[in-house]
Formats: C-alpha cells, sequence, structure tokens
C-alpha cells in the first residue's frame, strides 16, 4: 500500500510566490511520480490550476483563512491541519515554524510531522513583536512535537542544536540550469545588474535602490520583486524608474522563463538577503551562472564559498562592488564559473527530492 503525505503551509500547488512554493512544484510530482499519494493543503486564488506543467496526480485541498500579512500563515495552517486530522496522511510535511503550534493536533492523530524550520523569522527586521513572540513560540513548539526537522542550512541547523537541541536533517533548496533563453528586450548579455527580491528591509532593498540611481548612472538596472501588499518601498522603486530611464522597476514575476533569462544575461546579480539560510533565490541564480555580489552574512558565504564577491550593506560598498564587477568581464566569467560549479555540485532538485523522500520515508516506515 502506497504512503501518503499532506505538505501544509505553502501557497498550494502549483504556485510560484517564494520559495517553499517553489519546493512544492518540484517535489510534488516527484514524490508523486515514486508512488505517494501527495496531497498539498493552499488558498483559493494563489494557485495556476491551468498550468500545463501542473501533474495530475498530486492532489490538491484549498481550505480557509485570513489574507493578511501577519494571520495568513496562522489561519490557513489552523484550516489545513484540522482538514489533514480528519483525513489521516501517514506523513505531514510542514512548512514553517509557525505552523508549530497545530503540531500537537497531527500527533494526537497520530500523524508523523516532518517540519522545514525555514529561517529564523523571529531575527526578520519586517515583523512586529507580536509576530516575533508567535514565530519564536511556534518555533518551541515545533521543537517540542515534531518529530524531525529540515534545515536549509548549516548555520540554521546550529541555531537549532544550541538554542532548541534538536538535530534534524540537512536539505537546502535546489536550481534549474535553463536552455539557453533570448535576452530581455532592451537589455544586453553582461551589461545589466540586476537585483531580485521581496521587498522588506532584512533584503536589503532600501540601501539597494538608493545605490541604484549611482549603478545606473553607468549601467542599466534591473529590480525584480515587491512587497506583495504595497508599501513605500514598491513606491520607491516605482518612482525610481519613473524618473530614471536606465532603472527598470518590472513587480513580481511569475514567468518562469522570464525570470531565468533575466539571470542568465545579467553582468552582476545583487543578492541583500541577510536572514534566512540557504535562499532559493541565491542558488536559482548560482544554476543559471550568474555572477554575483552578495550582502556578507554567515548565510551567503556558506552558500557561495570562498572566492565569491560581497559587499556591506550599505549603498556606497553595494554601489562599488557592483560596478567593479560590472567592468572586469574577465572576473564577470571567473565568478560565473564558479556559482555554477557550486550548484551542480551542492543545490541541485535531484538531490533535495531526494533527501526529502528519504526522511519522509524513514518516517512512513516507523
Amino acid at each position: 500500500m502506497a504512503s501518503s503525505v499532506a505538505i501544509i503551509g505553502t501557497r498550494g500547488y502549483p504556485s510560484y510566490y517564494g520559495g517553499f512554493e517553489t519546493a512544492v512544484r518540484k517535489l510534488a510530482p516527484f514524490l508523486a511520480g515514486e508512488g505517494w499519494n501527495v496531497t498539498v493543503y493552499g488558498r483559493s486564488g494563489s494557485t495556476k490550476t491551468d498550468d500545463p506543467e501542473r501533474d495530475t496526480r498530486v492532489r490538491t485541498e484549498v481550505t480557509r483563512g485570513i489574507e493578511s500579512k501577519s494571520l495568513s500563515t496562522l489561519s490557513y495552517g489552523l484550516t489545513a491541519s484540522i482538514h489533514a486530522a480528519r483525513t489521516k496522511p501517514d506523513v505531514a510535511l510542514v512548512m514553517n515554524v509557525a505552523n508549530g503550534f497545530f503540531l500537537p493536533l497531527l500527533k494526537m492523530r497520530g500523524i508523523k510531522t516532518l517540519v522545514n524550520v525555514d529561517g529564523i523569522e523571529w531575527d526578520r527586521a519586517k515583523w512586529g513583536r507580536l509576530a516575533k513572540f508567535i514565530f519564536k513560540t511556534g518555533a518551541r513548539m515545533t521543537a517540542r512535537f515534531a518529530d524531525d526537522l529540515v534545515f536549509d542550512s548549516r548555520e540554521i541547523e546550529r541555531r537549532w542544536n544550541t538554542e532548541f537541541h534538536r538535530q534534524g536533517v540537512f536539505i537546502p533548496y535546489g536550481g534549474d540550469v535553463p536552455p539557453d533563453l533570448p535576452v530581455e528586450p532592451g537589455l544586453t548579455h553582461r551589461g545589466y545588474a540586476l537585483a531580485v527580491a521581496r521587498f522588506v528591509p532584512e533584503n536589503t532593498i532600501p540601501e539597494f535602490l538608493d545605490a541604484a540611481e549611482v549603478i545606473a548612472e553607468k549601467y542599466p538596472v534591473v529590480i525584480v520583486g515587491s512587497s506583495g501588499y504595497g508599501g513605500p518601498l514598491d513606491e520607491q522603486a516605482r518612482l525610481l524608474a519613473e524618473r530614471n530611464p536606465n532603472v527598470h522597476a518590472l513587480g513580481h514575476i511569475s514567468d518562469d522563463a522570464r525570470l531565468l533569462a533575466l539571470w542568465q544575461h545579467a553582468g552582476v546579480y545583487f543578492h541583500g538577503h541577510s536572514v534566512g539560510g540557504t535562499n532559493p533565490t541565491l542558488v536559482q541564480a548560482m544554476a543559471t551562472g550568474t555572477p554575483i555580489v552578495a550582502r556578507a552574512t554567515v548565510y551567503n558565504r556558506e552558500v557561495l564559498g570562498d572566492g565569491a564577491h560581497f559587499c556591506e550593506p550599505n549603498a556606497a560598498s553595494i554601489a562599488e562592488a557592483v560596478c567593479a564587477l560590472m567592468s572586469e568581464p574577465e572576473q564577470q566569467q571567473a565568478a560565473s564559473t564558479h556559482v555554477a560549479r557550486r550548484a551542480r555540485e551542492s543545490y541541485t532538485w535531484e538531490g533535495v527530492n531526494g533527501a526529502y523522500r528519504d526522511a519522509l520515508r524513514r518516517l512512513s516506515a516507523d
């Protein structure tokens, strides 16, 4: 009899919102192909039901919740957990420690749980004191009630070993190696600087927007992303692009091919994420062979390794590092070769999917 798994804590399948959703788009069909009965819980309006790449073997369940910045994860996690408790899959893959509050319900029903703890959410500047308290409490609940944990970086693993005395399995994110794709109209190969990120302070977006004005004096700047809810950073990016023809603010892009093409042909991709762990956006940029300048953090250094280009989180340092790499074609090529090799060695979806399968299989066997 096939084992069953429910995936809780994402926007659904197939969805293109963020890292968890990308992982589920890769993992759910893989597990179905391995003989698992897979159910992915999601939210109304957040998936592409007509996606031609959708795997019909993956079952989807839409539950209700409150669509807001502070309550969406908790409310949808609750309703999905209640539904899963009724249907009783063998294993639940739970994304995000905010859903740790609902693990006792799943445990009470005899459902084994594998929890991807994500980043250190209570370190994120975008959350207020109440949200940080909720995430930290959810982490304590996760440490107590989860059967096994997934850490997407060694530094996150170290934090959980130290702060919560829990072990788990290290599973990062993967990247797609794309075919040769056309250059975005109006741009040239290796001729522009690129930033791709959600518009939140800890992704160094305010500093990059200031740096973009300096970079744009020499090179085109392409900015991809949004806050998801509107706000001052979205407005700043829009106004910057309006008054400077060398700045292109494209907003959120859900077209994978277009986004991969932007990475593939960028002269420099700036990665400003400061908290989290192994960032899916960074890994994907590496897989496309994009020359990268990253904010100097323990997480980014872990993923990029020795020989990568780093900068400090201020506009002057960002502009200097980006322009320096843009002006040196030989260094661009060396940087491209370096990150592509690391992606092939350590950050492939084949390896990621296999590691999740093995972790779920161990719990199912129990």
